[in-house]
């Protein structure tokens, strides 16, 4: 099994504290972040922002190996991931994940579509979150 792990320091309340985030692998080190870097789209990163980049990555990543294994050639993927956090009766909940993704390939429209959507249900992140995951496809 291959672990890999982030790191969050937080000192103060909800609203006044300040946070900083990191990675193992230190492409993120002490990233600041906070109530008005999640809320209040002040500069700086947040947890959704985070887990948008990993779903993007690891679907595209995914869907190039898809595209290989089905015959598909010169791929070019760009990707985003947009997550949506909304109110909850019991605080906040990270309730959907938007997959928008151009995909460059020489093979048929279809094909590729179809190997779009293997992707969205297959990638790692996507099985891990516990949201409504959906997705626009364009192939170029």
């Amino acid at each position: 099994m291959i672990v890999n792990s982030g790191s969050a320091r937080w000192e103060g309340g909800l609203k006044d504290g300040k946070g900083a985030l990191s990675t193992k692998s230190g492409a993120l080190s002490n990233q600041p972040y906070g109530f008005n870097t999640r809320f209040e789209g002040l500069p700086g990163t947040n947890p959704e922002e985070l887990i948008g980049a990993a779903h993007a990555a690891c679907f595209s990543m995914a869907l190039s190996m898809i595209l290989q294994e089905a015959g598909i050639s010169n791929v070019k993927i760009e990707t985003t991931s947009e997550i949506g956090l909304a109110k909850t009766d019991d605080g906040f909940a990270i309730k959907t994940a938007h997959l928008n993704t151009r995909i460059w390939g020489d093979g048929d429209k279809a094909v590729i579509e179809d190997c779009a959507r293997k992707a969205e249900k297959g990638c790692p992140v996507s099985k891990v979150l516990n949201a409504e995951i959906t997705m626009d496809v364009t192939v170029a």
